[in-house]
């Protein structure tokens, strides 16, 4: 059965990104940090077309999230840019990711700005601005047998397990303090249940493991 799946990498005091994201440092100040263990595997590289990298426990991980998935939902802040607010009508922001994305499947991105959709090689970009269940809808049928990724930033998957959207949540735990940023699970509520269902410990992370409910679903 098809899931709705979240994953993301996460600080000891409980951030997703650094304080004051700007152009130069889109995931805040030393936000990169929180994926250092990741950008460093083999199997993360391959995903990016890149070359080299090392094999650990995380290696595992880093497949497993990706496998099965037919559609991601991603808030603006993800896909930027950092000042978010209307779409440049002469140049409209592409992305980070260049022209080929790594992420090789249909992406929902949620904004308060129209605009229409985006390809980039095998990867198009449809921009909803109805709201998270209308993101999950087309999602849904977008993935058919396969699973719905919501691949972040916090917000965005603070609103999808306030809305008891999510099935499965990995949590990617750096040991570093941020002191501030973008922060997980803020305004989701008590309601909110998480069972522990994996734990993997590797070099420079804790791969967590969570099935979520919430009270009353």
């Amino acid at each position: 059965m098809s899931k709705t799946r979240a994953y993301i990498s996460v600080s000891l005091d409980g951030y997703v990104a650094g304080p004051n994201e700007t152009m130069e440092e889109p995931l805040g100040e030393n936000g990169e940090r929180l994926h250092d263990w990741a950008t460093a595997l083999r199997s993360w590289r391959e995903l990016q077309g890149m070359e080299g990298g090392e094999d650990n426990a995380s290696s595992a991980v880093i497949a497993d999230d990706n496998a099965n998935v037919g559609a991601e939902i991603m808030g603006r802040g993800k896909f930027g840019p950092p000042a978010r607010g209307p779409w440049d009508a002469g140049d409209p922001w592409r992305g980070w990711w260049g022209d080929d994305p790594p992420f090789h499947k249909p992406v929902f991105v949620l904004t308060h700005h129209a605009r229409e959709p985006l390809t980039l090689s095998d990867t198009t970009f449809t921009f909803v601005t109805d709201g998270i269940q209308a993101a999950h809808d087309l999602a849904r049928q977008s993935a058919g047998e396969k699973d719905i990724l919501i691949g972040g930033g916090a917000k965005t998957i603070n609103q999808f397990l306030a809305a008891g959207l999510v099935d499965q949540l990995d949590l990617h735990v750096v040991p570093l303090i941020l002191g501030g940023g973008a922060r997980l699970f803020e305004g989701v509520g008590p309601a909110l249940r998480l069972e522990l269902a994996r734990v993997i410990d590797a070099p420079g992370v804790t791969h967590l493991r969570y099935h979520v409910s919430r009270e009353g679903r």
